[in-house]
């Protein structure tokens, strides 16, 4: 597969009253043309945030991307104007982004119509009918009942699962090449997360689009991805096919996520502690101070890039990297 974004020794920080954030340290990753891709970790370790730097959309100030790429088709999304028609060309027609809760992305003061076709009109120069009747289309396609009137409901005349399925229609649109799903069914019941995968799935498969799954939730990404970057406070932790993070698990936190999914029979093992403050500036891991198999090099040496392991995997550990002689 021919590579779709790739994203290089991305940086981000927030400057706030308490000192300088830094909620995403030098992350890199690539993803794959019509490729799923896991992003994991718990909540605040930077996950949301990497995505919105790459669409620009990280509110300035407080925020700020420092350094890094995003190469997206060749092009460096950060080199370009933060409100220029080249970028917004992309948001939305290349590159889409389905939010946790749609109450916030949707206006409450406009209809479901009104709102998805805007999207063909906008970066598709379609025409009001025709656009209306491909909106009907979608809708019909992401499930949603009787779609040549509700339509023409606003948001809160939609339930919580019907309103994300206007989102991932608005998002299938313009066909793009990628799409981010930002906790996309975290907000939902269980069976109606289970639903909204489903189609998401479908969906990406059927239109041949990449799609980036953000989530805390280990087993959502086990059964849709291909590979998975493990995130926490604010890096790249481990990176991997679903078999490498499965079965050939590297990084402590990994395991420790791993042991926390519900298991039947089996009580969950918690990681004790809680995640450390992002401000100012740490080489060290931060993950030692809650880690069982940290060692004395954890509090000498930093931490630095991911030492590869063989094939697509990868991992930020001092204990794997003086295992392996480095």
């Amino acid at each position: 597969m021919d590579e779709l974004l790739r994203v290089e020794n991305l940086h981000t920080v927030f400057r706030t009253d308490r000192g300088v954030v830094h909620a995403v340290r030098d992350i890199s990753y690539e993803i794959n043309e019509s490729e799923i891709i896991g992003l994991v970790g718990e909540s605040g370790c930077g996950k949301s945030i990497s995505q919105m730097s790459v669409l620009q959309l990280i509110p300035t100030p407080p925020g700020k991307i420092v350094s890094g790429k995003a190469l997206f088709d060749g092009v460096d999304l950060l080199k370009l104007g933060k409100h220029s028609d080249e970028l917004s060309g992309i948001r939305g027609e290349k590159i889409s982004m389905i939010f946790q809760e749609p109450m916030t992305s949707l206006n409450p003061a406009m209809t479901i119509a009104k709102q998805m076709s805007e999207v063909l009109i906008v970066h598709l120069n379609t025409q009001k009918r025709e656009a209306r009747e491909r909106c009907v289309d979608m809708l019909a396609q992401v499930g949603i009942p009787d779609p040549g009137n509700r339509i023409d409901d606003y948001p809160h005349q939609l339930s919580g699962g019907m309103r994300q399925r206007v989102m991932v229609g608005m998002a299938m649109l313009c066909n793009p090449k990628l799409i981010i799903a930002d906790e996309a069914t975290t907000a939902l019941d269980a069976t109606i997360q289970a639903q909204l995968l489903e189609l998401m799935y479908e969906m990406v498969r059927r239109y041949k689009t990449a799609l980036v799954l953000v989530t805390h939730n280990l087993g959502v990404v086990a059964r849709y991805a291909q590979r998975i970057n493990v995130m926490y406070a604010g890096r790249i932790v481990e990176s991997g096919t679903v078999r490498e993070i499965w079965n050939e698990t590297a990084h402590p936190y990994t395991k420790g996520l791993l042991k926390c999914m519900p298991k039947l029979g089996t009580a969950l093992t918690p990681i004790h502690g809680k995640p450390p403050s992002l401000i100012g500036e740490s080489v060290l891991c931060p993950f030692r101070p809650r880690c069982e198999e940290r060692i004395a090099l954890c509090d000498e040496l930093p931490v630095g890039a991911p030492t590869h392991l063989g094939g697509s995997h990868s991992t930020a550990c001092i204990r794997v990297t003086e295992g392996k002689g480095l």
